[in-house]
């Protein structure tokens, strides 16, 4: 009885409040290594909004896996972020950071996001800056985000498939808030 009962316990906790996840690629190096294991707060965004510095697992918008012209849900200039999503919801889950939130311009220099005319440089977290033949590091065409939705970027700049190539992503596919690392042990610890 007390077995089933743990069980019971921790499968809802698991389902309702918080996650495991392993994280499949490099697109969060420095902060997050591939095989590296954290905890997804999935109740949080009930209640406090998601901003800029969250780092957050979500379901991307349907197209990632097909990559190319098929991420995108609108046209637009290869020096523009994509404006928008495409309308459906992709089964993978992504790890990467809000950058910028609802009615904010961005744009890209240096693989750093532009947030209302100023450069951001990241804020307690490190970055692996783009290098010269970067993907997405010079985007100087701005877009607006809609509101209701997030600006995601991976702190591996040169390196993320994010919001400059798929559009900035509707709130309503945060699955949650990452919080700590729990694997390796030499990475335990708060995000």
């Amino acid at each position: 009885m007390i077995v089933a009962l743990a069980l019971g316990l921790a499968l809802l906790i698991q389902a309702f409040l918080i996650k495991p996840y392993q994280i499949p690629s490099g697109s969060m190096e420095p902060t997050l290594d591939i095989n590296q294991r954290i905890l997804v707060n999935r109740f949080v965004y009930h209640f406090t909004d998601p901003k800029p510095g969250d780092v957050v697992v979500f379901h991307p918008p349907a197209g990632v896996d097909r990559g190319g012209s098929a991420e995108c849900g609108a046209a637009h200039a290869p020096d523009q972020p994509c404006p928008e999503p495409t309308p459906e919801e992709s089964s993978e889950t992504f790890i990467k950071r809000i950058v910028a939130g609802p009615g904010d311009t961005i744009s890209i220099k240096n693989g750093l996001p532009v947030i209302n005319g100023e450069v951001t440089e990241p804020d307690g977290y490190e970055i692996i800056p783009c290098g010269p033949a970067g993907s997405g590091c010079n985007m100087p065409r701005e877009i607006t985000i809609p509101e209701g939705h997030f600006f995601m970027m991976g702190d591996n700049r040169g390196h993320s498939d994010d919001s400059r190539f798929w559009g900035p992503l509707p709130e309503d596919q945060l699955i949650g808030k990452a919080f700590a690392t729990y694997w390796p042990p030499n990475r335990i610890g708060g995000l």
